[in-house]
């Protein structure tokens, strides 16, 4: 087990990657706080993963609700050892019909949230002096732009950018930031991109989301538990000397 006894947050893990990295690190031997805005969805998936999993109903975009995520966590577990910073949100639109909700709405999870979150865990990691792991869940779309998807990409690109900044900045603590980035990948979320691929580009349901997974050099769309391998390796022991990186976990998609 490699992360035995480790205390590890996984935000967004109702559902998608985020629970399957949450459960994955629960038979690694970590003690998994399910944190997701459902709290009802969080509570299940900490049900489903056992005795090694509770849950916590968190808005990464309201301050108040990090505090009292780590907060309770020090209280309950002891001082938090690993994040991973999985909540996000989606959203599309040509540049000319682009609207500062969809930029606010997105920004303010994608990106303010994600900074604040690892903020509040960078600080407990370092005043209770543990050598912890961050781990940012960015994306392929962070890599580079797309015509219908200005704004996603750019959260991800943010995402990207302050993964290094803030590798540098913590590890003089002892503290690894890291990312991983996804390609596409088969999970609720992407009905929705679909859909609105379906809308944008005037395709049949499904049919963007065939081509897209005929696209991947590996033959075919990724699947949550793909991403579960990279997350274990950044959170653990192995990943010591790995400082501000964002690793693809694509089937190929991006080579950077």
């Amino acid at each position: 087990m490699k992360l035995l006894d480790k205390v590890a947050v996984v935000t967004g893990a109702a559902g998608g990657i985020g629970k399957a990295i949450a459960q994955r690190y629960a038979v690694e031997g970590a003690k998994v706080v399910v944190a997701d805005i459902d709290g009802d969805e969080a509570r299940r998936t900490a049900l489903e993963i056992g005795s090694n999993a509770v849950s916590f109903p968190l808005d990464v975009t309201s301050q108040t609700s990090i505090d009292a995520l780590f907060a309770t966590t020090f209280e309950e577990l002891g001082s938090v050892e690993i994040l991973v910073n999985n909540a996000a949100v989606f959203d599309m639109s040509p540049i000319l019909e682009t609207t500062r909700e969809e930029y606010e709405r997105v920004f303010s999870v994608n990106v303010e949230g994600l900074l604040f979150t690892l903020q509040a865990a960078a600080r407990q990691m370092v005043e209770h002096e543990v050598k912890g792991k961050i781990i940012n869940m960015a994306s392929q779309s962070g890599r580079r732009g797309a015509a219908l998807v200005g704004v996603y990409c750019a959260s991800k690109a943010a995402v990207i950018s302050l993964t290094q900044s803030a590798g540098l900045g913590l590890i003089k603590y002892g503290i690894n930031v890291n990312g991983i980035s996804p390609g596409v990948v088969d999970t609720p979320m992407w009905e929705e991109v679909d859909a609105l691929f379906a809308r944008y580009e005037r395709r049949p349901a499904g049919e963007k989301k065939r081509l897209v997974g005929e696209e991947v050099p590996f033959g075919r769309m990724g699947v949550p538990e793909d991403h579960t391998g990279a997350a274990v390796f950044l959170a653990s022991e192995d990943a010591e000397y790995v400082v501000a990186q964002t690793l693809n976990v694509d089937g190929g998609n991006w080579m950077s």
